[in-house]
């Protein structure tokens, strides 16, 4: 069965950590750029960070610059989303997606414009004291 999986989230205080991973079944993630994308309620869906299959070259949402890390394990077929000094405003159903040899910005910032091949169920994350 081909598939994306979400887990790793959770009800973390603020200033805390938290690592989510994206692992993938039935396909291999190393042809794809990945991303990984959070919608709050309310809130448009947003380009959290994204890494090409290409050159592994990444982008990061301003809004999380200097505290996520996207990495990935291709032999472990997983791609993880690093967050460090949560806030608030990170609360948000995460989810990964895949799309075959895109750049990593233009992954995370048109992806309302592309067709992912393939996305993850989410997983919630709620920062909050």
């Amino acid at each position: 069965q081909v598939q994306l999986v979400e887990s790793g989230g959770g009800l973390v205080r603020p200033g805390g950590s938290r690592r989510l991973s994206c692992t993938a079944s039935g396909f291999t993630l190393d042809a794809y750029s990945i991303g990984w994308f959070r919608q709050a309620p309310g809130k448009e869906r947003e380009g959290v960070s994204c890494v090409s299959s290409s050159d592994g070259s990444t982008y990061y949402a301003d809004s999380v610059k200097g505290r996520f890390t996207i990495s990935r394990d291709n032999a472990k077929n997983t791609v993880y989303l690093q967050m460090n000094s949560l806030k608030p405003e990170d609360t948000a159903v995460y989810y990964c997606a895949v799309h075959p040899s895109t750049p990593s910005r233009a992954m995370c910032i048109y992806s309302d414009d592309m067709t992912m091949d393939y996305w993850g169920q989410g997983t919630q994350v709620t920062v909050s004291s």
